[in-house]
This record gives C-alpha cells, structure tokens and sequence, in this order.
C-alpha cells in the first residue's frame, strides 16, 4: 500500500532468519573475546555533543547525528564506540583494574551515503586494551581479531598493519598551510578504494602541488616497519596467528585523527565490498577528552560486512532447521497432551514450538514448513493410549514413532 509506513533510507528491519544467522556470527565473535578475557560494557547511545565531535577529523564528523533534544541539550549519537568508551573510563577508573580490557558490540550511527555493506545505522563490535603501551597488547588485539574471524569459519583472511609514525615521517614533508599531515592521511587511506590519479587530484585540489601530491605517495609506498611495528610483527606468530594472513603495508592510513601509532585492518580475500573491520593504537584521546593520561589499543569490527561475507561464503549455520520441531495439536481434546510433551521436549534440550492454537493438521504442517522446520510432532487419541508421538520429518515425509 502506497500509505504504509517505511523504514528510513540507512536502516532496516530483520526478519527472523536474518536475526538468526546475526545471532549466529555475534556468537562467535563474543565467545572469542571472553576466551582472550575481554569484559563487556556498554554505553548510552546519545552523547553529549561537544563529546562526539572534534575526535575524527573534518570529514567524518560531517557524519555525525547531531541535535537538540526537548531539554535544548546539544546531544549527539554515537559515530562509534571508541570515543563514548574513553568518557566511560575517564568516569569510572577507579572502579576499573588496569590494564582493563573491554569488549562492546552495539549500534552506531552515521549520516553517510546508504550503499552495499554501508548503513547509517550498524553494529560495531569493539575490543581495546587501555593503561599498556607495551607492543604485546597491541598484538594481542590482531590475534584476537584473528581468532574471532578464523571461530566464524573464514579460511582466508588478511590483516595488513602500519604504524602511524611510519606515515607521519613520511607525509609531514609534504604539509603545507593549506594541507596538514591529517588531511594527508586521510586521501592516502583511499588508495585501496580509488586509483592513485584519483587520490592525487584530491590531494591537489586541497592545496598541494602535482608533483609533491606524487612524491608523497612515492616516499610512502617506499617506507619500512617501525622497531616498535616489527616487535608487533614478530609477537603475532608466537599468538598463533598465521604468518602468512598478516602483513605489513605502508599504504594504510585508518582516516580517523586519534590514531597515534599501529593500526591495521581486515580483509576477506573474495569479499569485494571492503575491509571488514580495523584499529589501532590511540594514545592521546583519553587525555584529550578530560584531562586522563591512559594509552589505549583497539579494533572495532564492521559487524554487518562481516555478516554478508560470512552469509557470501556459507559460514551460517541456522539450529532451526536441523534441530527444531513443532508440536501440532490435534484438536480440542488434546491440547493438554500437545502442552506436556512440549515441555518434556523443552526440557530434554529441543527448540520446540507449541502451535498456539487448534487447527487442521495440514495447515499445521504448512505452517511448520514455511518457518523451516525440519520436523512435526503429532500426537493424537491413539499414541496417548499409547504413551508415544508421532515424529513426521518435512524434508523427507518419514513418520517414526517415538515412546514419551
């Protein structure tokens, strides 16, 4: 109907088996993030504007949801987690034990252009490691990274690293007073995305000249690891991440400001929408928001890419189909037979669904099958004599009889 109301452009609903198969992926992931000890939190979903915005640079806070609320607040959502967690632990960290580790996974909005794999609002799964400068936190980051995309069922992912002091000596000859470093970065982070041509152009239509706009782009793709880079490098085998699914490369730049020193990102060879996901270390923010020396390390997932390379390569499994079974009632008379063999089924470990009123079996039946069920139960006036159901697999037609 023309008059029905619609979802906003950005956002959208899931049907249950696409909850299923999110329920699935999120599983994995948070599993793997209490196995590497990682705490959850949480954080509300509208922040103080003057929180939000002037922590990722020009651009992306044109992106940022801002208003006034009915209190004449300057609020803002959150554009993502890293930035509301530095206020949580400036707030809470006496409550806290240091090195703390966290994990988050919630929504996050931004106002940018709806296309494949990009929403304005999306699940972000966060780890960080805060109070340790030391290379094995950050190393511990990629491998957990790792480990959560190898227990998702990936067989080849690719993680390249850089360090942002590895770009800043490179790049900052190249600063000018129409340019700073960051602007810089910020073009050079889409040389995976567009042709280097591109990228110079819009380097020069911010100020620098042709020729420079190409000598910065030579003297990076030039540059080597860091010593502080390659001790990262070399502790990741020890973590068991495999040598040959990492890799350093000079050309990732992570666009966002507070970067200020390894940061990294994760493909998925055959998956052609993007990077699902990146990081690195931000040593600066937490000071920078209220006063609070403490370095941090982390990685934010792009939880929904994730989930459409996952579902690209047949990495969900949906329980429901293999494993559920609807009990029908076979009509008015038996309805407390159907309830109790249900909840035997409940308890004995089966997803079970109770068909919640009386019907013909047939619609019954139709019902079970166009929710995916792969087995009925039936139990009517002769298998209540005697003490037994009726199993009738939906794939095959098989009935067995099984005794309560």
């Amino acid at each position: 109907m023309s008059n029905q109301p619609q979802v906003l452009k950005g956002f959208r609903d899931f049907l249950p088996k696409e909850k299923r198969a999110r329920d699935f992926v999120m599983g994995k992931i948070t599993n793997t993030f209490k196995k590497f000890g990682f705490e959850p939190i949480e954080t509300p979903t509208i922040e103080y504007r003057e929180t939000i915005m002037g922590k990722y640079g020009d651009e992306a806070d044109k992106l940022v949801y801002s208003f006034e609320d009915n209190g004449k607040r300057a609020v803002a959502l959150r554009y993502d987690q890293t930035v509301p967690t530095a206020r949580f632990i400036a707030n809470h960290f006496n409550d806290l034990a240091f090195p703390f580790r966290r994990y988050q996974n919630q929504n996050v909005f931004r106002a940018d252009k709806p296309q494949k794999g990009r929403y304005r609002e999306f699940t972000q799964c966060d780890i960080d490691i805060f109070g340790s400068t030391d290379p094995l936190a950050d190393a511990e980051i990629i491998a957990c990274t790792y480990a959560a995309y190898k227990a998702i069922g990936f067989k080849q992912i690719k993680m390249v690293i850089n360090d942002r002091q590895v770009l800043m000596g490179a790049l900052q000859p190249f600063a000018n007073s129409s340019v700073n470093v960051f602007s810089i970065i910020q073009s050079i982070d889409k040389l995976d995305k567009l042709p280097v041509a591109e990228v110079i152009g819009e380097l020069v239509r911010k100020g620098m000249g042709n020729g420079e706009a190409g000598q910065a782009i030579e003297a990076i793709q030039k540059a080597k690891p860091s010593e502080n880079l390659q001790k990262i490098l070399d502790l990741l085998s020890s973590l068991g991440v495999a040598r040959d699914e990492f890799r350093f490369d000079p050309l990732i730049a992570r666009g966002l400001d507070y970067y200020t020193g390894m940061i990294f990102e994760i493909r998925i060879p055959g998956f052609t929408a993007g990077s699902v996901g990146g990081g690195g270390r931000y040593d600066n923010l937490i000071e920078q928001l209220c006063g609070l020396k403490m370095p941090a390390v982390g990685v934010a997932f792009g939880f929904d890419r994730t989930l459409e390379a996952a579902v690209q390569f047949n990495l969900i499994e949906d329980k429901v189909q293999s494993d559920s079974i609807l009990v029908t009632v076979f009509d008015e008379s038996l309805v407390s037979e159907s309830a109790v063999l249900a909840a035997k089924l409940r308890k004995d470990g089966m997803i079970c669904e109770l068909y919640p009123k009386v019907d013909k079996l047939v619609k019954q039946f139709k019902y079970a099958d166009k929710k995916g069920f792969r087995y009925c139960a039936i139990i009517g006036p002769d298998e209540v004599k005697k003490g037994i159901y009726l199993r009738k697999d939906l794939q095959t037609g098989e009935q067995k009889t099984i005794g309560i």
